[in-house]
Formats: C-alpha cells, sequence, structure tokens
C-alpha cells in the first residue's frame, strides 16, 4: 500500500462548483474522488467529465443493479465518461456482473480509454445483523458477505465493496488481486464519541486498521468534506492509512 494513496474521498455535496473546488482543494493528499447518487443527481454525467478532465481519478458510485442488458448499458456510458471505477450490486446475480464487465471493456476499447474497474457491493456498511433479516436475508453478515465476495469473483468483477471488519476474512478467502473497498471509515476519535457520531454507519474501522486488515482503499465522507480544514483532515487520514 506504501506506493498507492488509499484514500477515496467522496464529494457528497449538492453542486458542481463545490465538488471541483474540494477536488481541487485535495489535489495529491487522496488517491481518488467519488461522485456518489447525491452528487450524480444535481450535475449529471459532466461532473466525471470534468473531474476526469482535470485529472482525478473517478470512483462513479452509482450501485448499479437491473437486469443484465440495462446495467450493460449503463456501464457502456460508464466506461466512456472515463471513470476508473464503476460499481454494481453483487445480489443483481452473475449474468448481470459480467454483462457489466464486457460492456464496459467494450466501450473503453472503443473510446480509447482505459476500462473501468468493475466491483460489487456485497453488503452495505448501515446495515447491522437486525436490519439484515429485516430484509429476509436470515444469514449472518459475515456470510453474506461472503457469499456475494465468492459470485463476483466467479462473475470476473475486479473487487467488492465490503464494511472494513470483513476485509480480513475476504482477502484471505479471495487472495491478493482482488481488490477490496471500505467504506464506514472514521478517524479513531470518531466512532461512537459525543462530538463525533458515527452517522448511519454500523460496521466501522479507523484507516489504519482498514488497511492492516487488507483493504486497498478506504472511502471517507463526512469526516474530510465536513471538517473545518478538509485538506488538513484528509492528510491526517493519509497518515493513518499509511499513504
Amino acid at each position: 500500500m506504501a506506493s498507492v494513496n488509499p484514500v477515496i474521498v467522496a464529494l457528497d455535496v449538492d453542486n458542481p462548483a463545490t465538488a471541483l473546488a474540494l477536488a481541487d482543494t485535495l489535489r495529491g493528499v487522496v488517491g481518488a474522488v467519488k461522485v456518489g447518487s447525491q452528487l450524480f443527481t444535481a450535475a449529471g454525467p459532466d461532473i466525471v467529465r470534468r473531474l476526469t478532465e482535470a485529472g482525478h481519478r473517478v470512483f462513479l458510485d452509482l450501485k448499479y443493479h437491473d437486469i443484465p442488458n440495462t446495467v450493460a448499458s449503463a456501464a457502456a456510458e460508464a466506461a466512456k465518461l472515463g471513470a476508473w471505477i464503476v460499481d454494481v450490486h453483487a445480489s443483481g446475480g452473475v449474468a448481470m456482473m459480467k454483462a457489466a464487465r464486457e460492456a464496459a471493456h467494450a466501450s473503453a476499447a472503443r473510446a480509447g480509454v482505459p476500462p473501468p474497474l468493475i466491483i460489487a457491493i456485497t453488503v452495505l456498511t448501515s446495515l447491522d445483523q437486525d436490519t439484515l433479516g429485516s430484509v429476509g436475508v436470515p444469514r449472518p453478515v459475515i456470510e453474506q458477505v461472503d457469499a456475494l465476495a465468492w459470485l463476483a469473483q466467479e462473475a470476473g468483477a475486479d473487487g467488492v465493496v465490503a464494511s472494513p471488519q470483513e476485509v480480513g476474512r475476504l482477502r484471505a478467502a479471495r487472495g491478493d488481486q482482488f481488490v477490496l473497498i471500505t467504506p464506514g471509515i472514521r478517524p479513531a476519535d470518531a466512532p461512537g464519541t459525543p462530538a463525533r457520531p458515527r452517522d448511519d454507519q454500523a460496521r466501522t474501522m479507523t484507516p489504519a486498521e482498514a488497511v492492516a486488515a487488507g483493504a486497498n482503499y478506504i472511502v471517507v465522507g463526512r469526516p474530510i468534506i465536513g471538517a473545518p480544514d478538509p485538506r488538513a483532515a484528509a492528510e491526517k487520514i493519509a497518515a493513518d492509512a499509511g499513504a
């Protein structure tokens, strides 16, 4: 991990000007930026183009989950935008994940750009055991994560998103080449404290803990973009992660 900055900052803001300003402020301190549903809905695909044209690696976090043909078409468009990572829900099944990867690679080749990594979502970090059970999944969280990660690898996905609490087990089971991305990252003084609540994340770790467990990349949003000095906050988190 020493040669790669593992920090991906989530640009969870409501307008492109703020997103671009944050990305510029954090240039050289984080390894990539993430465009999620809020920013993409507010700013459209142009924000991905503008960020990539400015030299940022972009994780397009729209969590595609639909029939294979629909997801393949979306992944192809994402590849043309120059996205570095595109994510899909592993629960969409092997055929859907395969279709996404094949379409993204073909589209990137036609556009003359590198193909994006196809990363599969396992179990959202906001879900705990009770919540998972309430939506009809009776088995333990870790077993569900294991099963979905296995499906993703079978489908040819490049890796998965999982909580840092599952990273060690996934790294041992899936091997060194499988990319592991972990949200639910909170600085050491943040989780569960009155001053820095855990927000809606249920399965969290510190940056150092997640990287030590085997994460390739960690996704951090509010602890950076909500800080009084986002660059200083990002520098501290990157240092904690060993960047």
